[in-house]
């Protein structure tokens, strides 16, 4: 059985279309896209599109419609966005290009689906990296010059600039037929992961084999036993429903997963001075609202899973023992980040590294 959560599942050949329609108009200003040029003029309307790579009801997609509602309100109704969930407009991959070809103006998108292009974007893979505190976390992305400049800075490379970056919650392997307690338990197990080249050789590192594969793939995939197993927070592996065709979701705490409220380069920068600083005010006001969303789904589903009978999971906490036997396994791989990925010789790593440090004493 296939159970995929779109309101909305599109043929392949209309998103094609559909793409392609949307980055014609894409450069669109005036009444319909209100901030290219001088940013528009009194009186005008702002006609934006926000797209998400989840659906109704998870963090993403909540986010980016508390987003919509809050710019409407501030700007009595001259800003109207339209959100999209996943699947609306395509893949992940298909909406990284529809941000960067102003097809779309605004997007929440995880640095997993952008790490052949950006390639310090790969920092997020490895693996405990940031505090167990997911509050502390968040601390460090709302704060992190690392992130915040020096990361920014290579997005703006290639015309997104991330306006902020937050926790959807700690990051949980879910598995069948092998629970994950330890490194050896990865040995050639087939797990699947987003593309980013650094998550590969994060699994890589315990023995596993990895899979790139695109989220609305992985339910019938985790089914048939394509792939043995899948990293998510908690209320993804709910709201999906991949606990149901897997055994075991061992609580590692392992990573966070991070999105970014990302923009257009060139139309964020062809804003007016008031419509950049209302972007800029309701980016920020969103920290704490999306914090609390993520923590309240997170709770909830685990609730949810636990109790979940007709669909029984068995739930692993790892010990501090076994935590440190990961933890250890996946050192080596900063040292490929440094030498085998990082553009600037893993400088914006070693300065997070420091802010990380600092933020934990």
């Amino acid at each position: 059985m296939i159970i995929l959560k779109f309101k909305h599942v599109l043929s392949l050949a209309f998103l094609l279309v559909l793409s392609t329609v949307l980055a014609a108009c894409g450069g669109d200003s005036g009444e319909n896209a209100g901030g290219e040029g001088d940013g528009g003029s009194e009186g005008e309307t702002y006609n934006w599109r926000f797209v998400t790579e989840e659906v109704d009801g998870q963090v993403q997609y909540e986010y980016a419609e508390e987003f919509a509602k809050r710019m409407n309100e501030k700007s009595d109704g001259a800003v109207n966005i339209d959100v999209y969930e996943f699947g609306g407009l395509g893949s992940e991959t298909d909406q990284v290009e529809q941000l960067q070809n102003g097809a779309v103006e605004l997007a929440v998108m995880s640095p997993g689906f952008t790490g052949n292009m950006v390639k310090e974007g790969q920092i997020f893979a490895l693996h405990f990296l940031f505090p167990d505190r997911v509050e502390t976390t968040q601390e460090i992305l709302n704060s992190s010059e690392a992130l915040n400049t020096d990361l920014r800075e290579r997005y703006e490379e290639f015309d997104i600039s991330p306006l902020s970056f937050w926790t959807e919650g700690a990051m949980q392997w879910t598995s069948s037929g092998t629970a994950l307690e330890e490194p050896a338990d990865f040995q050639n197990f087939k797990m699947r992961t987003q593309t980013s080249p650094l998550i590969l050789e994060s699994y890589r590192a315990y023995g596993a084999e990895p899979t790139p594969m695109s989220w609305s793939e992985l339910y019938t995939a985790l089914d048939r036993g394509t792939v043995e197993g899948q990293e998510n927070p908690i209320f993804f592996i709910g709201d999906a429903s991949f606990y149901e065709v897997q055994d075991y979701m061992t609580v590692s705490n392992h990573n966070n997963y991070v999105a970014m409220t990302t923009v257009n380069t060139g139309w964020y920068e062809g804003l007016n001075d008031e419509m950049k600083a209302m972007v800029d005010e309701t980016v920020q006001e969103m920290q704490q609202w999306v914090f609390d969303e993520q923590q309240a789904q997170n709770e909830e589903w685990l609730e949810t899973i636990k109790n979940d009978e007709e669909n029984p999971t068995e739930i692993i906490e790892l010990t501090e023992d076994q935590r440190q036997m990961f933890k250890d396994a996946a050192m080596d791989v900063r040292d490929f980040y440094r030498e085998e990925v990082s553009t600037v010789d893993g400088a914006i790593l070693d300065k997070l590294e420091e802010e990380i440090n600092s933020a934990s004493e």
